[in-house]
């Protein structure tokens, strides 16, 4: 962490973190105080390593806006859309580790905070009216329930969505730069897309530079990434890639069942998205594919089929995948679902 920003009613702060123990924090995260955050997955991890906890009562702006209609919206769409506000702009690659930060680094990081309370407000006040407030919160508490635990690094692949769709050799050296990133991050106590980003995984297995001049040549690979050894740490990593062991496949999820399963979850796919326009959410929040392959797969307590979820649409997905209802057009560009004549 480089940088800790806290708001409340009439202050704000920001707080060195290589001045200051952070672990002082903690009585403060474990307290009855409501955290007001957007996009809080990160920072919870941050604060997991940092302080030794995380909070015990979040509300995520971020998720909060997808059950009134926003498809995880940045912060300052967020502003200008529920509060006429446009947050100033600044390089946020910059380095946050320099000291002293520039005026226009504190400006944009206190911009991080100062209206998170006032969006707060506003989106409590909406989820009220549509009656989701306890939806968000349920959401907020999943969130917080999310194991923050040491991640697998030849697992962190998986984390990276483009990386699925490299295939052989590209995607055993994708695998090992993930891999590299994963524990470099792990021990310089930073977020992973800070040592290395995503488009620079992807593009560096596809590319396999041979030496550090073509590795600078690769698009997404910045000079900054290269630093202290890095880019001789990449390139051991494209070397090694061959000696990793196998991924290990999920037997429900073979090509032969994908390949059975594709129609149903195509034609669920449709129908999730259309159930979360009409009820002005966002179609992710509702269902990913990952949740909707898992109740084509029929799986015990998938999120589609539990909750609010099983609430809004799980009766008419269960009546859809056993054939009670059809899908059709509505005739205005739109799906519904039809009783089948059993006739």
């Amino acid at each position: 962490m480089a940088l800790l920003q806290v708001g409340w009613t009439d202050g704000l702060a920001l707080v060195d973190p290589l001045a200051v123990d952070l672990r002082t924090f903690a009585a403060v995260l474990e307290s009855d105080v409501l955290f007001v955050m957007h996009a809080a997955g990160q920072d919870l991890e941050v604060f997991d390593r940092a302080c030794g906890t995380a909070p015990r009562n979040l509300f995520d702006t971020q998720l909060a806006a997808g059950f009134v209609g926003l498809s995880t919206p940045s912060l300052t769409t967020l502003c200008e859309r529920e509060l006429g506000i446009h947050l100033p702009k600044g390089d946020r690659l910059s380095d946050w580790l320099a000291r002293p930060l520039s005026g226009s680094q504190l400006e944009y990081a206190a911009a991080d905070v100062v209206h998170l309370l006032a969006l707060h407000d506003r989106l409590v006040a909406d989820l009220t009216t549509r009656g989701r407030m306890e939806w968000a919160r349920g959401e907020c508490r999943e969130l917080l329930e999310c194991n923050r635990g040491p991640r697998d690094p030849l697992a962190a692949w998986e984390r990276i969505k483009e990386v699925r769709r490299l295939r052989g050799d590209a995607f055993g050296r994708a695998r090992a730069v993930a891999a590299w990133r994963e524990r470099e991050a792990a021990d310089r106590d930073v977020p992973v897309r800070t040592v290395f980003p995503d488009l620079a995984v992807v593009t560096v297995a596809q590319d396999d530079p041979a030496d550090e001049e073509a590795l600078r040549r690769v698009r997404g690979v910045d000079g900054r990434h290269l630093r202290n050894g890095a880019a001789a740490a990449v390139l051991r990593a494209l070397g090694d890639a061959a000696d990793l062991p196998p991924v290990s496949r999920d037997p429900r999820r073979s090509n032969r069942d994908r390949g059975d399963q594709r129609a149903a979850v195509t034609l669920v796919s449709a129908w999730v998205s259309q159930a979360a326009k009409d009820l002005d959410l966002d179609p992710t929040l509702l269902g990913t594919r990952s949740d909707i392959e898992a109740l084509v797969r029929g799986e015990e307590g998938t999120r589609l089929a539990s909750g609010w979820r099983r609430d809004v649409v799980g009766s008419a997905l269960t009546d859809l995948l056993s054939g009670r209802v059809a899908l059709a057009f509505d005739g205005e560009g739109g799906l519904l679902l039809e009783d089948r004549d059993e006739s």
